[in-house]
């Protein structure tokens, strides 16, 4: 039996995944790759550990982590979800572990071994991979397509298009028929510039809430601060859902964050609790709120009271000054920071031109999509690579069932 050509344009997790699932008795496997190497995001996901999925197994609660394409991916992961990646990669001898906030990673610690456990399995289908080799054009001729890329020129009966967010992408598929959504930058940190915040980079509030009033957004978790202003968990999931208000805003708007996670009259309950049971120690001494010592300093030197004064004598005003900066404190954001070199990014081919049964373009015949080239994205968590394993399975799945 003559076999079909399927070419899969990226080799990031997607692509990888994509062909290692391919029966190699049907295909022949090509993956062409722009860059020096392959799985570049897998190597530096999570610290260089690679976060590769999220222990939520049900799918209608696993759509909620994304801000874009929560709707399409309910039947996606009706059929693969992170379940199903956990088992495949195990079953490549790789073995895994769930840490407390139901992140997934290798007990390695290293994305080594998942890139190995890809690699491998890619191999293992006979897939023909080309580094160095940039996609420059894309010719659709009955019902084959000429590839140009790099310095060869090849056909396919098949292509796989997962090559990320880069704009040299959006446009090939531009010429080709499909629409796409303006991309904006999504995961991204707070710079501010506050007394409050200065000297204190690498304090964290387990349990804080932020507000962005003008869009009346809110979001709770961890916080953290950085070099730059703020990041963490909060940040990260409010600067998500909001990617694309916040770009219209050119990333210059008012925020209020709560960092104990109290109503000023919960926090104000508890201060009356621990004075009267304290009644004699300085206010400095006093350990009300899960913060620390130099930042509760910092929140008295703000508040104006001095850290020697007693806490059966903190006047009423002061009080509400005081509770006002931990539970109400108002920041001005003036730009914004990459988190870490994960850049994940809002927009790309519109949804509605894909059919979800397959990952199917409805604008091109024998063409596939899947990864951050659809607008697609995530939260912090794994997610990402979540939607990228699920689009990536479906399509293979479709591919090995197809009759000639």
């Amino acid at each position: 039996m003559h076999k079909k050509t399927v070419a899969i344009i990226g080799g990031g997790a997607a692509g990888y995944f994509c062909a290692a699932n391919i029966d190699r008795n049907l295909y022949h496997i090509l993956i062409l790759e722009q860059g020096n190497d392959v799985l570049q995001k897998v190597k530096i996901s999570g610290g260089g550990r690679c976060n590769v999925t999220h222990a939520c197994f049900d799918p209608r609660e696993l759509v909620q982590f994304y801000p874009r394409g929560n709707r399409e991916l309910l039947s996606v992961f009706t059929k693969f979800q992170p379940g199903d990646t956990m088992e495949w990669f195990v079953k490549h001898d790789v073995s895994l572990k769930i840490e407390e906030d139901g992140r997934v990673f290798p007990e390695s610690n290293s994305s080594k071994s998942i890139i190995t456990a890809l690699r491998n399995a890619a191999e293992e289908q006979n897939t023909e991979l080309h580094t160095k080799t940039p996609v420059k054009n894309i010719i659709l001729k009955d019902n084959t397509y000429l590839i140009q890329a790099g310095n060869i020129s090849l056909e396919a009966d098949f292509i796989v298009f997962t090559t990320g967010s880069s704009p040299k992408s959006f446009q090939l598929l531009a010429s080709l028929g499909h629409s796409i959504v303006p991309p904006v930058p999504s995961l991204f940190t707070f710079n501010i510039n506050d007394r409050l915040l200065e000297g204190f980079s690498g304090t964290s509030f387990p349990n804080a809430e932020i507000n962005i009033p003008g869009l009346k957004a809110q979001e709770s978790g961890a916080l953290l601060i950085t070099h730059w202003g703020l990041s963490g968990p909060a940040v990260l999931k409010i600067s998500a859902w909001e990617a694309r208000t916040l770009a219209a805003l050119e990333y210059q708007f008012d925020i209020r964050i709560n960092f104990i996670g109290k109503t000023i009259y919960e926090a104000e309950a508890l201060f009356m609790e621990y004075r009267g049971n304290h009644s004699k120690k300085t206010i400095t001494q006093s350990r009300i709120f899960d913060v620390t010592g130099r930042f509760w300093n910092r929140v008295l030197e703000l508040a104006k009271i001095l850290p020697d004064k007693s806490i059966s004598n903190i006047s009423s005003k002061e009080l509400k000054s005081l509770l006002r900066i931990l539970c109400e404190k108002d920041f001005h954001v003036n730009g914004k920071s990459t988190f870490k070199d994960e850049f994940v990014t809002a927009g790309g081919v519109e949804l509605k031109e894909i059919n979800f049964k397959n990952m199917a373009s409805r604008k091109l015949p024998n063409f596939y999509i899947a990864g951050e080239v659809l607008n697609i994205d995530a939260v912090t968590g794994g997610f990402n690579f979540q939607a990228c394993w699920s689009e990536a399975f479906l399509i293979a799945q479709d591919l090995n069932t197809k009759t000639f």
